[in-house]
């Protein structure tokens, strides 16, 4: 006679006494906590996410009254934006801005990284005063800069005119008003990418650089050899992020230039003309629509990134 495993045995009498199997007990358990612990993280990213969301998305195709009454109009809105010379401007103006903070920023928080990475005095200081734009209010950065872009009392101008240079209206001239933003952005936004290309870089195991040391790799080989690679992942991830705030700018626009300034349209970016349709002309549908595009876009530049991110971004 064929004898019966242990194990089946076992089972059979468990099954025949209604034993409860502990191993499931115990996975149910687990994941009832899991789910219970990150109930208030998931509960507060569907309130204050995913519901504004769905919401915009909906008043996208709806037009607003003068009280808060609002009627679904279809494409109606997004028929709108093609003959909206505002919105291309305004489109426009973003990208010129994306276009130099983005790489210029990077390039720059790399640079200076790499040199609060090596050996020197003063390092935490130094460190310090970089990130100290990062936790000051985009308010009081920008009204410090409007005085010093100011062009009858500002600081830089009287620097000029030491030197026999009449300085330019910095925020009230459209040819130069985006490129003083940019400016601006690019040193309040440098302290923190700096901070996190820190960590990249220390990171990277030294005996990388000891193996680069040993072969007689100068310093300029060494960091683009080896540095940069194993920093590819990292600066991946600020390129995204650098992309998404970019598009997003909004405050140094708003406490910068002058609702009446003569520079405001060369200046105004996605997200003020999105305010001004809101808040100011109360046309929220329209400005939902102008919200969702913005979204689109962002999300398909993202996914561009994602996939060509395979092609230079090192892992290993």
């Amino acid at each position: 006679m064929k004898e019966i495993p242990l194990q089946v045995e076992v089972n059979a009498k468990r099954r025949k006494l209604k034993v409860p199997n502990l191993s499931k007990t115990r996975k149910r358990s687990d994941f009832f906590w899991a789910y219970l612990m990150i109930a208030p993280t998931m509960l507060g990213l569907l309130v204050f996410y995913l519901w504004p969301i769905l919401q915009t998305i909906y008043f996208s195709f709806t037009e607003w009254g003068a009280f808060g009454q609002y009627e679904w109009t279809g494409l109606d809105n997004y028929k709108r934006m093609v003959d909206d010379a505002n919105l291309l401007q305004s489109f426009k103006n973003t990208g010129i801005y994306i276009l130099f903070t983005v790489p210029i920023g990077i390039f720059l928080s790399i640079l200076v990284a790499v040199l609060l990475n090596q050996k020197i005095k003063g390092k935490s200081v130094y460190r310090t005063l970089y990130f100290l734009p990062v936790i000051t209010m985009p308010a009081a950065i920008a009204m410090v800069w409007r005085w010093l872009y100011n062009s009858d009392y500002g600081l830089l101008n009287y620097l000029l005119s030491l030197i026999g240079i009449k300085g330019p209206q910095w925020v009230s001239d459209p040819k130069i008003a985006l490129y003083s933003i940019i400016v601006v952005a690019i040193w309040s936004g440098i302290g923190y990418n700096v901070v996190i290309f820190l960590s990249g870089l220390q990171g990277i195991p030294k005996t990388y650089y000891e193996a680069a040391e040993i072969d007689g790799a100068g310093p300029i080989k060494v960091f683009f050899k080896i540095t940069l690679p194993l920093l590819s992942p990292v600066i991946f991830f600020v390129t995204i992020m650098s992309f998404i705030g970019a598009f997003q700018v909004f405050d140094l626009i708003f406490m910068m230039i002058g609702k009446g300034s003569t520079a405001l349209e060369k200046t105004q970016s996605i997200v003020y003309l999105f305010y001004q349709h809101a808040f100011v002309l109360n046309d929220k549908g329209y400005a939902a629509a102008i919200a969702v595009l913005l979204l689109i876009i962002i999300l398909i530049i993202t996914a561009i990134q994602m996939v060509l991110q395979k092609k230079w971004v090192h892992y290993d």
